[in-house]
C-alpha cells in the first residue's frame, strides 16, 4: 500500500493527549468490546474535542487554500498518455536531476497514483495533496536493458505509466521503437528510471523493478517536488500549460 499522510497521523499524536485518551498500545478484548463506540451520523459533537480541534483544523484550512499557481486548463489522466500523467512525470524528472547531480534518462509514474486532475484557473495547495495524498518518495534505478523492455512493454500492454523523455511505439501489447533521451534505445546498456518507491517495490504490478541493480534516493517526496515545480513556475510567471505532443503511437489505435 502506499504511505499514509505524515501530517495527519502527526496531528493525531498531538491530539490524543489534549483530548484525555490513553497511549495504550494493547487492551484486553472485553475491554476494547465495551468502550467500542459506532461512528456515523447519529454521533453528536463532544464540545471539549471540538474546542480542541478547532485551531488545528483552521490551521490545515488556511494552508491548504494557498494559492500556489494557476493553471490555464484542467489536467486530467487518460490512458498511455494524458496531459496530467505528462506535467506530472516531466516535472519531477526536472526537479530530480537537480538534487540528484547526475544525468536521469527518464521517469516513469501510473495513474494510479494520481488521485485527482490540476483544475483550470487557481491551483492551491489542497490540490496538490488531492492530486498526491501519499508520502510516497522519489528513487532513481539503474536497470538493464532487457529490464528496461519490460518497462515499455508494461507500459505498451496496461496503458497505465506515463514516461519523460522517452516515447515508444504500442503494438499489441508490446513496445517498439523505444527512444530515450531522443535516441535509439540500446539493449545492451544500462539506463538510470526515476520513479517512487511504491512502484520501485513492486507497487502496480511493476515487478521487473525488483531486477534494479542500484536503487537510490533522490531525497524529495513526489507530493514535494509537485508543489515546488508550481511555485518556481508561479515566481517565473508561467502558468501550468498542457502538454499534449504525442509519446505513444499506437497499433491499433485505442
Amino acid at each position: 500500500m502506499k504511505k499514509p499522510l505524515r501530517t495527519s497521523l502527526n496531528l493525531l499524536l498531538l491530539l490524543l493527549p489534549l483530548v484525555g485518551c490513553q497511549p495504550r498500545v494493547w487492551q484486553a478484548t472485553t475491554a476494547a468490546a465495551a468502550t467500542d463506540v459506532p461512528v456515523d451520523h447519529a454521533l453528536k459533537d463532544h464540545p471539549q474535542v471540538e474546542t480542541t480541534i478547532a485551531p488545528y483544523r483552521e490551521r490545515v484550512t488556511a494552508q491548504m487554500s494557498e494559492v500556489i499557481g494557476y493553471s490555464e486548463a484542467e489536467l486530467t489522466k487518460g490512458e498511455y498518455q494524458s496531459p496530467l500523467g505528462n506535467f506530472v512525470v516531466d516535472l519531477l524528472l526536472e526537479e530530480s536531476r537537480e538534487l540528484y547531480g547526475q544525468p536521469i534518462d527518464m521517469a516513469v509514474a501510473t495513474n494510479g497514483g494520481f488521485r485527482s486532475p490540476i483544475p483550470e484557473g487557481k491551483v492551491t495547495m489542497g490540490n496538490a495533496f488531492e492530486l498526491m495524498p501519499f508520502e510516497n518518495e522519489l528513487v532513481v534505478l539503474t536497470l538493464d536493458g532487457p529490464t528496461v523492455q519490460e518497462l515499455f512493454d508494461f507500459a505498451a500492454s496496461t496503458r497505465i505509466a506515463p514516461m519523460a523523455n522517452a516515447t515508444y511505439t504500442a503494438l499489441d501489447g508490446k513496445a517498439s521503437n523505444i527512444t530515450i533521451n531522443g535516441k535509439a534505445f540500446d539493449p545492451a546498456r544500462h539506463y538510470t528510471v526515476l520513479t517512487s518507491d511504491y512502484l520501485a517495490n513492486g507497487g502496480d504490478h511493476m515487478t521487473m523493478f525488483s531486477k534494479a541493480l542500484k536503487t537510490e534516493k533522490v531525497g524529495m517526496l513526489m507530493r514535494d517536488a509537485i508543489v515546488r515545480h508550481i511555485r518556481e513556475l508561479t515566481a517565473s510567471g508561467k502558468p501550468i500549460k498542457p502538454d499534449t505532443a504525442p509519446r505513444v503511437t499506437f497499433h491499433p489505435q485505442p
